[in-house]
């Protein structure tokens, strides 16, 4: 039998091992009534990404549960795909255009478009061979694109949909403008930060009167557009002002004072600016006082031609200019400092401005209550439980989606406007004439969808839909979606209600929610702290396995997980120890060899013990699996691999693979390839390579690893009294090895062993097993004995159940050796104690060191003294036996 490379070194077989799975289409999945199907849809990733260490734990998460699933026996469908990312993919080709001198309205929308398409398949590609860099096993026959065309006509069925059910609706309502990236963006995708601000305080004069009130703000510049001034009604220090007017600071406009519940007496002055146009808050108060909405800024957050003098200066320094001459005109009363929570976009960071503007909107209520009951109903769940506070509190407390975007790339929303009439048309194709006024003056909405309007329908429109398809039918919903806990309210929240209200039926069966990947010191890797590791270099140096396995152990769902280079060092060292494991076995085996499977007549007990133990770590890791705890599983089988089988068992048989009796060695072998082939097949979704390439020289019919049977727990394998026996013989094992640690006993150095028992059943296991303590114990001898007559008092001892261990002393020293290492360690703590003495005898040291420093010299002394005692009393005593 041909054996493994000397040296484990992955980079000789990793690549060309994913091509030959990908090849063969191992990936694949296909509708097969024969099998229960497992799908998993891959969150997808934009186009302008690159592989970073959240993508590596989520992928190695979906890809250990595809492969689990798939050699268990069920049809495994890992879909891929990536998100055309508005905003982030117009970002970056607006930024490409203007380094070659040109804007995005010189291209115009078709040109500019077209160099988007040649962005995404420019960069698209990136992170597609990144993912097969670290093993991922999914199905590439069946990649999306969110702006593929049968993606597309999905996201133009349910625009319509919701639209003719009037879910969907155009209005001019508050919506979230960033500056920088010119469009509206959604509640989701504003990071609040907090802030240190300020709060002015200005006097509003009453109209006709020597009266004033005092009104603060943390935004002066929005005062311009003010169109009241509103107070509680039951607030008894304003009831004689309410429906008297104002006169607004700088701009003389009269505002009337108004009464509205919202506002909160306790707080400030009990009465609040009101600038409809720009605040969420005063746009319903306006709606319900039926007051103007005056909009101050513009696109760019300028302050536009409502603002009088002031007109065409950015935002901020218009605030510096208003407050200068509000403080001028003595309308400034104080300034206080405020801290408080500002809104930024999450993509470009730039300060959220509140605007009212004409939007689409998706009216969320009627949706978010299925999607609420359904999660309530136990439809699906998270793992962990706790992220369901987070999914309800934001259903429980939504506002209408803000679906327009003001950009070019993206599905362009389904809606014509005849220029005639004003109708409103919405449709998939443009119609050929209005279809109020039959007008053929028609033109279609500018604007974009929401890049998560498309991937909210991503669970199924990946599978055909709106068409009835049978990968539909088979494969909806899926099983499990791995994610981060960073957008369950972006992306999970919308494909729940998107799959309830479209499909009758929730996406997915389970939600597993991923921690981040910080540094080794805690911290969020990042660009600008310069602390972020590429995973392709990691995996490069030390190979894809050793990534994936060291990202699994001691991960926990939910959890934030520290990454360790170390770990990784120690993820490479496991597979190399399974790789030269394998290497002795297969050396070992020889040419003629073929596995003729386990005879359970002819097992010794360690066999028996390695099986069993062999069936209970199959059952502890198929529970582990399904409920989802990778990381515990994937330490069951370290531990199972390196600890028992290559630690134990292996070393426990090498006399009988080297004996004379050619049956019992048949029996060896058979044992020692069929642990290995199930070590392998457990750790394959873990570390796909490796097992492979080991699985390629052990297995008998030339099938992949990939397609081989998942193993199973049998209870013909359970050899409960085995267990007992060699756990007893290593209990007794390890305590030998810890004398002889303790003692400085060097490996070479045979010693005799008496073990003291009277029970019958531990004498006749250790009269059956006495092989094991020459063999892995350095016994020279063993010894059973039902009393201590004639054991020597100054024997070194150990306790296991059911006996006692004894190593007599002559058996372990070399007194002469001995009596000369103890004197060499009593002269050195008398040295030690006479320094230690000198320093506390020295007046000028105890009184002017530190307490502290003076307590350490005290301490080493007691310290010093009792090893002092030990070594003279250990040294006479050795003496006294030589002599």
């Amino acid at each position: 039998m041909e054996n493994l490379a000397k040296t484990y070194n992955p980079k000789e077989f990793e690549d060309r091992l994913y091509n030959d799975w990908n090849n063969k289409g191992y990936f694949k999945a296909d509708v097969n009534k024969n099998k229960e199907p497992f799908t998993i849809m891959m969150p997808p990733p934009n186009v302008t990404g690159n592989l970073h260490m959240g993508h590596a734990l989520n992928s190695t998460i979906q890809d250990i549960l595809t492969r689990w699933k798939r050699m268990d026996g069920y049809e495994a469908l890992w879909l891929p795909g990536t998100d055309h990312a508005s905003i982030s993919t117009e970002s970056k080709v607006v930024a490409r255009i203007k380094e070659q001198g040109h804007s995005k309205e010189d291209l115009g929308r078709e040109g500019f478009l077209e160099k988007a398409w040649e962005w995404t398949e420019e960069y698209g590609g990136n992170i597609k061979n990144q993912l097969r860099k670290l093993g991922v096993s999914c199905d590439w026959s069946k990649e999306r694109f969110t702006l593929d065309e049968g993606l597309s006509d999905a996201v133009e069925e349910v625009f319509i949909r919701l639209y003719e059910k009037g879910l969907i609706y155009r209005g001019d309502r508050i919506i979230n403008w960033c500056p920088s990236c010119a469009t509206a963006i959604s509640d989701a995708e504003v990071e609040h930060q907090e802030s240190q601000g300020k709060l002015w305080h200005v006097k509003y004069p009453v109209k006709g009167e020597d009266k004033f009130i005092e009104i603060a703000t943390t935004r002066p510049e929005t005062m311009l557009g003010d169109v009241a001034v509103a107070v509680n009604p039951d607030d008894e220090r304003y009831e004689d002002l309410i429906g008297k007017t104002l006169i607004l600071p700088l701009v003389g406009r009269e505002i009337p004072i108004i009464k509205d519940e919202y506002v909160e007496m306790e707080f400030g002055t009990g009465a609040v600016k009101i600038t409809p146009a720009h605040d969420p808050n005063d746009f319903e108060i306006g709606l319900r006082h039926n007051l103007e909405n005056l909009k101050v800024l513009d696109d760019d957050a300028k302050i536009n031609s409502n603002g009088g003098k002031y007109e065409g200066l950015e935002r901020y320094e218009a605030r510096k200019q208003i407050v200068s001459d509000l403080e001028d005109k003595g309308y400034l009363v104080k300034i206080k400092d405020h801290d408080h929570n500002v809104g930024h976009c999450e993509r470009c960071d730039t300060i959220v401005e509140p605007i009212i503007s004409k939007q689409w909107f998706v009216e969320m209520k009627p949706l978010a209550e299925p999607a609420i009951e359904a999660l309530k109903n136990g439809e699906f769940k998270f793992i962990p439980e706790r992220f369901e506070k987070i999914y309800l509190n934001w259903l429980e407390n939504i506002r209408d989606w803000c679906i327009s975007r003001q950009l070019w790339w993206g599905h362009r929303l389904p809606v014509y406007y005849c220029k005639d009439c004003g109708e409103v048309i919405v449709s998939k194709t443009k119609p050929e004439k209005c279809t109020k006024c039959n007008s053929e003056n028609l033109i279609q909405d500018e604007d974009t969808l929401d890049t998560w309007f498309s991937s909210a329908l991503w669970p199924f429109s990946t599978l055909g839909w709106p068409q009835n398809t049978k990968e539909l039918e088979y494969f909806y919903p899926t099983d499990v979606l791995v994610t981060g806990y960073d957008i369950i309210f972006f992306w999970i929240v919308r494909m729940v209600f998107s799959g309830v209200e479209q499909i009758g039926e929730v996406p997915f069966k389970n939600v597993f929610i991923t921690g981040l990947v910080r540094d080794s010191e805690g911290r969020k890797m990042s660009k600008s702290l310069g602390n972020g590791i590429d995973p392709l270099e990691i995996i490069d140096e030390y190979g894809s396995d050793a990534l994936r396995f060291s990202l699994i152990t001691g991960n926990t769902p939910g959890n934030d997980m520290r990454f360790y280079v170390e770990r990784v060092e120690s993820s490479r060292n496991f597979a190399n120890k399974l790789w030269n494991a394998s290497r002795f076995v297969i050396m070992n085996l020889g040419e003629e060899f073929n596995f003729t499977g386990i005879d359970n007549e002819n097992l010794k007990v360690e066999d028996k013990w390695i099986i069993s133990r062999l069936n209970s770590a199959i059952k502890e890791i198929d529970d582990n699996l399904n409920k989802f705890e990778l990381g515990l599983a994937a330490q069951r089988i370290y531990d199972f691999t390196w600890n028992e089988y290559c630690d134990w068992y292996i070393e426990m048989v090498k006399p009988r693979l080297y004996g004379e009796d050619e049956a019992d060695k048949i029996t060896v072998k058979n044992v020692l390839i069929h642990v290995l082939r199930n070590i392998n097949k457990l750790l394959h979704p873990f570390m796909p390579f490796v097992t492979e390439e080991i699985y390629s020289y052990i297995n008998e019919n030339n099938e992949s690893i990939m397609v081989s049977n998942w193993p199973k727990n049998d209870d013909k394998y359970n050899f409960i009294e085995s267990e007992k026996q060699i756990d007893f013989i290593m209990d007794a094992i390890k305590n030998i090895r810890n004398i002889r640690a303790e003692m400085n006993v060097i490996p070479s150095k045979k010693a005799k062993v008496i073990f003291v028992t009277q029970n019958d059943n531990k004498r006749k296991i250790l009269e059956n097993n006495e092989l094991f303590f020459t063999t892995l114990a350095s016994a020279s001898s063993v010894e059973i004995k039902e009393n201590k007559d004639g054991i020597s008092d100054d024997a070194m001892s150990a306790v296991v159940e059911g006996a006692e261990i004894f190593l007599p002393l002559e058996e372990l020293v070399d007194f002469d050796k001995e009596i000369e290492r103890l004197e060499k360690e009593k002269s050195r703590l008398e040295n030690e104690i006479k320094r230690v003495n000198g320093k506390l005898s020295n007046k000028g040291f105890v009184e002017k060191a530190p307490e502290s420093i003076v307590n350490q010299e005290r301490e080493k002394k007691q310290k010093y003294e009792g090893m002092l005692d030990k070594v003279v009393e250990r040294l006479e005593n050795i003496i006294d036996k030589k002599d």
